[in-house]
């Protein structure tokens, strides 16, 4: 295991310690034994979210509204997920917080499809918050942050039972590693979810705060990152996440530099003059019951 990766473990640390406040507790679980075949066996089935979208629509095409036109749209919700595997007896009360059940988590994802809820994706959301684009009923973005391997194995065949699709933003220097708590996606599986329609994001090499890079970190955070994993989708890196939600006004334009569109933050405010720089997220608490995201979900957006 080499110093970055170490780096990145110390960070994961520091990230559950930081981010966002806790919440109810959540239902039991179960063990992921044969969840993903559970998953498949029903994936085929037509849900209202694949039958209810808006025609596609060419995004580069699309020209930059003002600050002002963006921040007066309403906000689409969107959560931000980290771990979802069964607490361990070694989990701490604040790690708890960034790791939803499995049961709990198939039962939020449902409770969403039940509520009427359709998954949209960052080029939705792109072109409705420049020119108002329709999007269906009830939009929500699902994100997934730090490459864990049961974002691949449990949530994602979870998500698409209900026709959902989601957000994956992958710390490059976590692909294909074993960790001592979790491990992490393979290359061919974050190619998968690509392929399979989801969006791959950037979230750095190693987790390091966006706010103290300077020199040599914008080419090991941003570019490197980027090339690897436009290298493994064939697709373009156009959405970015900030570790730990952390942003400064100074490095927006590193990023646009780099061609990125969005960047997604946590629950702060929205920055005036740069607001798709700085779109909203809030972390799905482990303690949540389906009942308490959809109350949270409504009272942040």
């Amino acid at each position: 295991m080499n110093k970055h990766f170490l780096t990145f473990i110390a960070a994961a640390v520091i990230l559950a310690a930081g981010c966002q406040s806790k919440s109810q507790s959540s239902t039991g679980g179960t063990d992921k034994t044969a969840v993903a075949a559970e998953e498949t066996t029903t994936a085929n089935t037509p849900t209202n979210s694949e039958t209810e979208q808006p025609p596609a629509v060419d995004v580069s095409k699309i020209k930059v509204a003002d600050a002002k036109t963006i921040l007066a749209r309403k906000q689409v919700p969107i959560l931000c997920y980290h771990q979802v595997r069964n607490w361990k007896p070694t989990d701490g009360k604040v790690g708890k917080d960034y790791i939803v059940e499995i049961q709990n988590f198939k039962d939020q994802v449902k409770m969403l499809a039940d509520s009427g809820y359709h998954s949209i994706l960052p080029d939705q959301l792109y072109a409705y918050l420049n020119t108002g684009a329709p999007l269906p009923s009830k939009p929500i973005m699902f994100t997934f942050d730090d490459t864990d391997m049961d974002q691949f194995t449990v949530a994602a065949p979870t998500l698409k039972k209900y026709g959902y699709k989601a957000v994956y933003f992958i710390m490059t220097v976590s692909i294909g590693k074993k960790g001592k708590f979790v491990d992490y996606m393979t290359k061919e599986q974050i190619k998968q979810l690509s392929d399979e329609g989801n969006v791959i994001g950037s979230h750095t090499y190693d987790h390091k705060n966006f706010k103290k890079y300077q020199g040599k970190d914008w080419e090991e955070q941003l570019d490197k990152p980027t090339k690897k994993l436009e290298e493994i989708t064939g697709k373009k890196m156009t959405e970015f996440a900030y570790p730990f939600g952390l942003w400064n006004a100074e490095g927006i334009p590193e990023l646009k530099k780099r061609g990125f569109r969005m960047a997604f933050s946590l629950a702060d405010k929205r920055d005036q003059n740069d607001p798709l720089f700085t779109v909203r997220r809030i972390i799905a608490s482990g303690y949540w019951s389906p009942k308490t995201l959809h109350n949270s979900i409504v009272k942040s957006f």
